[in-house]
């Protein structure tokens, strides 16, 4: 795991908030869990300019790499990961989901040794990125890291890879049995991708 970056930190949490995307409710998770707190990055990813700020800062992280191709989950990374491969000067292609698995559609494709990054917007319990992971040495290219926006588990999550982040935030999260938001009756949300 890399140094957070206190002034890169503040800045990716400002644009987050510049964009309404720091939301307090009842929320399910993409990890099944429920929280008060969401992250709506694609209320930040709207903002080409946000989108410009946050890739540089990524791809810094990742400069001296040689990094060939960088690789996002859909839908929430996609413009993410093209956004860092601009930077980077490379190509950026994202895994879907088929049958329930995460693949590679659409004619993309890894080659065996080729310098792979692999970007995520943001991470509770890394469930989604280490599926990406798990691809991408299947595939026999050279996994170098993975960069990050949000770590929202307050430096928890661990993916067994070097992983850098811009930020991150302490945010509850709890098993629906164990949550006190659904205790206390108060009506959940669900806002990622898995759950439309």
């Amino acid at each position: 795991m890399t140094e957070i970056n206190v002034k890169e930190a503040e800045r990716a949490m400002e644009l987050f908030r510049q964009a309404g995307a720091l939301l307090k409710g009842h929320f399910l998770l993409t990890s099944g869990r429920h929280s008060d707190t969401y992250l709506e990055k694609s209320l930040v990813l709207q903002y080409p300019r946000f989108v410009d700020e946050l890739s540089a800062m990524l791809a810094e992280k990742f400069a001296a790499d040689k990094i060939e191709v960088v690789v996002g989950p859909a839908v929430g990374a996609i413009v993410l990961a093209h956004g860092v491969a601009r930077v980077l000067g490379t190509r950026a292609i994202f895994t879907e989901r088929e049958g329930g698995r995460c693949v590679l559609r659409r004619g993309f494709s890894l080659a065996p040794g080729e310098r792979t990054l692999v970007v995520e917007d943001v991470v509770t319990t890394g469930g989604s990125v280490r599926e990406v992971i798990d691809l991408v040495r299947a595939t026999g290219a050279d996994l170098v890291g993975v960069g990050c926006l949000l770590d929202r588990s307050g430096g928890r999550t661990d993916l067994g890879v070097r992983t850098a982040f811009l930020a991150q935030i302490e945010a509850p999260s709890w098993l629906p049995a164990d949550c006190p938001l659904c205790a206390a009756g108060v009506p959940l949300t669900s806002r990622g991708s898995r759950h439309i």
